[in-house]
């Protein structure tokens, strides 16, 4: 069994550090290009969202490298992307690809659907490796969400520019390559020391922007375009209200237990909108609300066609409080250009909203 799956950001990674551990060969597709886009615009129906495409364009490189199954996301009680697999695998027969497809039911099955692909992938393995492997993964992407928050915290005001992006991206080589937690806690403990100590401008004073959207092209920089970067550069700190590492352990421990990690945002959103309407639109709501008094401005990621997100789009356009947003529609003929055009306006608006701010209160 070769084993695959589509790319998300970073969580390539850890992924294959689970695979290993239980011993399946892993086929890693290329990283997201131009030809990724250009394989998923060929073969996908025009009207899908850039996540279908993208993961089908990563399926489509990985069958091509000798990959014969494919993890992937499934199930209800989430979007439409829930049900993609089914239309994906009959894309891919069609094409004359031989494979397996395995959809992990993460809404409806939680941590046990997880723990079922892992065993049945690695034929039947103890359950205190497969423990051991799931719990090795998710510490590799606790350290890479920590280190990309605090890259992001520190990118904005350093002196030297590149200096931060630099000892990230080495930060990143070293966690894939960490074998186990020693050495996995050496290179979390060294990179984050190495950001630490990077010179700042201390008398800069960056505003804060919130980035928000369905979860796909939120963690994706390719599908982004980098957005997160692109702030960075403009002098403002970017955070996200997802990261994968607290997303598993609240969807996959927390939500079983019948906690709500969420509950803060959902009832903030309530005037507006009462109920889960798919995707991440309810959250997108009641950030907007819950981050007023934390952030400058908040930044909406939306695939196009994205239902949720565009019916949060319409509903905080009527919301009087909380944060001035920018809403990003993204699909392969989004322009970075276009993207960068758009953030800088909207980022100078912020500032000169904060300035006059400032001098009325002076």
């Amino acid at each position: 069994m070769k084993v695959t799956f589509p790319h998300l950001g970073q969580v390539y990674i850890a992924m294959k550090a689970m695979f290993k551990t239980v011993g399946v060969e892993t086929i890693v597709p290329p990283a997201s290009t131009r030809r990724t886009m250009s394989l998923a615009t060929q073969y996908s129906p025009e009207g899908v969202c850039i996540p279908f495409k993208l993961t089908l364009g990563n399926m489509i490189e990985a069958l091509e490298q000798g990959a014969d199954t494919i993890i992937t996301v499934g199930g209800s009680n989430t979007c439409r992307m829930g049900y993609y697999y089914k239309l994906q695998e009959q894309i891919l027969r069609d094409m004359g690809y031989r494979f397996e497809i395995i959809p992990i039911g993460l809404s409806s099955h939680k941590f046990g659907g997880f723990m079922d692909m892992l065993k049945y992938i690695s034929n039947n393995a103890s359950m205190p490796k497969i423990l051991y492997a799931f719990s090795f993964g998710l510490s590799k992407m606790t350290v890479l969400d920590d280190l990309e928050i605090l890259a992001n915290e520190i990118r904005p005001v350093e002196r030297i520019p590149g200096t931060t992006t630099q000892i990230y991206r080495q930060g990143l080589m070293a966690v894939d390559q960490a074998q186990d937690y020693i050495s996995l806690q050496r290179a979390a403990h060294e990179y984050k020391k190495q950001l630490r100590r990077i010179s700042i401008n201390k008398q800069l004073r960056p505003i804060r922007i919130l980035v928000v959207g369905e979860i796909y092209v939120v963690l994706d920089p390719f599908t982004n375009l980098d957005v997160e970067l692109e702030l960075c550069k403009l002098g403002v700190i970017s955070k996200r209200s997802l990261y994968v590492s607290r997303w598993a352990k609240w969807s996959l421990f927390l939500n079983p237990l019948g906690i709500d990690q969420w509950h803060k945002v959902h009832q903030a959103a309530r005037p507006y909108l009462k109920r889960d309407i798919g995707g991440d639109g309810w959250e997108t709501v009641g950030e907007k609300l819950t981050g007023a008094h934390k952030f400058d401005g908040m930044i909406q990621l939306s695939p196009f066609t994205c239902m949720p997100e565009t019916m949060a789009q319409n509903i905080m356009s009527h919301i009087k409080e909380g944060l001035p947003v920018l809403s990003i529609s993204l699909d392969e003929q989004t322009s970075k250009a276009g993207l960068i055009t758009r953030l800088e306006a909207f980022a100078d608006m912020i500032k000169r909203k904060k300035l006059n701010r400032s001098r009325i209160s002076g």
